[in-house]
């Protein structure tokens, strides 16, 4: 059972890559917990959705690289850097992301980031890009 999940997260990580929003809504449960740490958590597909699809993360490409991946039963544990390519630059972020998987889907997903670090890289694409 794990080889499956976690097969199903590094799925979806490459649904990431490609920007397969269709995927990657897939592979979550209808009710799913999504929580990025330091932000707001979203309740259910259709607040996920509403956040990503709102701009929570407006970006041109993703590059998420897995550094190290553990599973335990239903629960995945990924270290990564996340990658996105913004306004034609790249930021970088390091991220550890748990996923608890319940009948086939992603049902809980926590990332674990420093949002100073992302926050930072955002605003100096804009400063560069406003200059």
């Amino acid at each position: 059972m794990s080889n499956v999940n976690e097969k199903l997260v590094l799925d979806f990580i490459e649904s990431w890559n490609q920007r397969d929003f269709d995927a990657i809504y897939a592979a979550m449960s209808d009710d799913i917990f999504y929580h990025n740490i330091p932000m707001e958590p979203c309740n259910g597909l259709a607040e996920v959705k509403a956040f990503f699809d709102g701009g929570g993360l407006n970006f041109e490409e993703a590059d998420w690289i897995v550094h190290a991946i553990a599973t335990n039963g239903d629960v995945v544990l990924t270290e990564r850097t996340d990658k996105f390519k913004m306004a034609g630059q790249w930021i970088a972020i390091r991220v550890m992301g748990a996923f608890e998987i319940e009948n086939g889907k992603i049902a809980k997903w926590r990332d674990y980031f420093d949002l100073a670090e992302f926050q930072g890289q955002v605003a100096a694409i804009m400063k560069a890009n406003a200059s």
